[in-house]
């Protein structure tokens, strides 16, 4: 089922999701709902996590191969190490559409979470993968993606946000 992306500024978006107790037949179904939701997206998005669509648990999911349905869903992500090297690539939500912004983050991470059968891994992430996992477990903090701008950069962007969303 393909839920309602909630926009910015929606307090959802900004409040900490709490950590899952137990991977769940309810837990997977949301996970089904979020990639449902993900690929709905204009241009299929490469992640989702679930405060934007309102649910305020840390579950995130993301696919970001060519041929889609490979999805990796992951509950109560962290990063546990984070390579020096860097790497930059244009950032946006659909809870702001219209809008995005150049992020410089790490070009690979290693991430623990529990799994669809509800069992602890570590997996490494890098490239693209790597960019949408830390923006989900970001959106899962309750930070944005532009959040990590310069206060003149953020300012711009939501403003271009706010004039598009006017016409």
């Amino acid at each position: 089922m393909i839920r309602p992306i909630l926009h910015w500024p929606d307090p959802c978006l900004a409040t900490p999701a709490a950590p899952v107790e137990a991977v769940t037949d309810e837990i997977r179904a949301i996970w089904a709902d979020m990639i449902d939701t993900m690929e709905a997206m204009p241009g299929h998005g490469v992640g989702l996590a679930a405060n934007q669509i309102g649910v305020l648990l840390r579950l995130a999911v993301l696919d970001c191969n060519e041929t889609r349905g490979a999805a990796v869903r992951l509950a109560n992500p962290e990063i546990v190490a984070a390579s020096d090297d860097l790497s930059a690539y244009d950032e946006a939500s659909p809870c702001l559409p219209g809008v995005d912004a150049t992020i410089t983050r790490p070009a690979r991470v290693t991430v623990r979470f529990l799994n669809e059968q509800g069992e602890p891994e570590t997996r490494e992430f890098s490239g693209l993968w790597a960019t949408s996992v830390q923006h989900q477990i970001d959106h899962l903090a309750g930070r944005m993606y532009f959040d990590t701008l310069s206060r003149l950069k953020r300012d711009r962007l939501l403003k271009k946000a706010r004039k598009l969303g006017k016409r």
